[in-house]
């Protein structure tokens, strides 16, 4: 087991204007799971194939255990990557597959099978290996390809979208299982997913990306709690934050029919008559009539069991603003109601609407 450290690494492909990776700084504790997350694009699986030894690094380094590995061979990096394709050998069987890499490094027959067989039972995979992988369904060929990396005893797990190829149900009990075994056998694990769900239910730590640059990392609370800018908080939650523009006047944050005063500090900060609000759907408050808040034109209810989730529209500043608003699954309001919704002021996060910033306190905005 090992520590990992970015050290101001950037990737720019030849010919391109832009790095893939730039000036990446982070360090992953030893035994520590953290995901890397963003879109499509952001630089996330670049980021892992620099540490696995699988893309050259343009300048910074990288260390594995306090070693610079940034011109070692992939080979001799001592780490196991887990791909999102399994990469499986068709015509071998389960045990060979994952024991394959160990056959290559000269470990006896005796110690393969031996640790062949320790990965199977944490894996339920004792009664497949004898099986060739196409007898075998998405999760469990997932599961071989785990295993394969387990048997290695690497220093380092690299996982590169592992669970995109599975269903939804699959996906939620396989990532279950990659969670609990990461943390039985404590190796550090970089895992890498465009799902911010699976970031927030499986990481000890969340590094979020965008065009290549690491815009936020911590624990998923302090993700949802205080999002550095409006990128982080519009990406990390589910359903995302509700986020739109509101003006500020002598009294505070204008909202609907309320007002939310703001403390000085706070105010000091804001640049501009408007800022970028962001609620979470799950605090929102649907009061009675008489109160004081946001009134939002139910267009759409969804029913998910005990929670509900209420899709419509309100005026803010004077546009149409769309937001979603968290209720009880069976007691709530439907499609052409009028709701009236309170924002606690403890739960605003207000975000500067050109730099896009997080503005205020610890302890909200007033």
């Amino acid at each position: 087991m090992a520590s990992v450290i970015y050290d101001n690494v950037t990737l720019q492909y030849p010919g391109t204007e832009k790095p893939a990776v730039s000036g990446l700084d982070l360090h992953i504790e030893d035994g520590e799971f953290l995901v890397l997350v963003g879109p499509s694009g952001c630089g996330k699986s670049t980021a892992l194939r620099m540490l696995a030894g699988l893309e050259d690094v343009t300048s910074g380094d990288i260390l594995i255990g306090g070693e610079a590995m940034t011109h070692v061979s992939p080979k001799d990096r001592d780490i196991a990557m887990v791909f999102q394709n399994y990469a499986l050998y068709p015509h071998m069987t389960v045990a060979e597959n994952m024991g394959f890499a160990l056959k290559i490094a000269g470990v006896s027959k005796e110690e393969r099978r031996r640790r062949v067989q320790d990965a199977a039972e944490q894996l339920d995979l004792t009664e497949y290996l004898d099986r060739k992988p196409k007898a075998l369904s998405g999760g469990q060929r997932q599961r071989v390809a785990m295993g394969r990396a387990i048997v290695r005893a690497p220093r380092v797990f690299l996982m590169d979208e592992p669970l995109s190829n599975l269903d939804a149900k699959l996906r939620v009990q396989t990532r279950t299982r990659i969670a609990s075994l990461q943390r039985e056998l404590g190796v550090t694990t970089v895992y890498v997913t465009h799902d911010q769900t699976e970031a927030l239910t499986m990481g000890d730590r969340i590094a979020v990306m965008k065009f290549g640059v690491l815009q936020q990392v911590g624990t998923p609370r302090e993700l949802l709690d205080r999002p550095r800018n409006v990128f982080v908080a519009g990406f990390i939650g589910s359903p995302a934050m509700n986020l739109f523009e509101a003006e500020i006047n002598a009294e505070g944050l204008v909202l609907g029919s309320d007002v939310l005063p703001l403390a000085a500090e706070v105010r000091d900060q804001i640049s501009g008559s408007r800022v970028t609000v962001g609620i979470r759907p799950e605090d929102l408050v649907v009061a009675g009539d008489s109160a004081h808040g946001l009134a939002i034109d139910v267009e759409l209810v969804e029913e998910l069991g005990a929670d509900g989730y209420l899709y419509g529209s309100t005026k803010v500043a004077g546009s149409r603003t769309d937001l979603v608003v968290r209720v009880d699954g069976r007691d709530h309001a439907h499609a052409g109601d009028r709701v009236i919704v309170e924002v606690p002021p403890t739960q605003v996060h207000l975000f500067d609407a050109q730099t896009g910033d997080r503005i205020g306190t610890p302890d909200g905005i007033n």
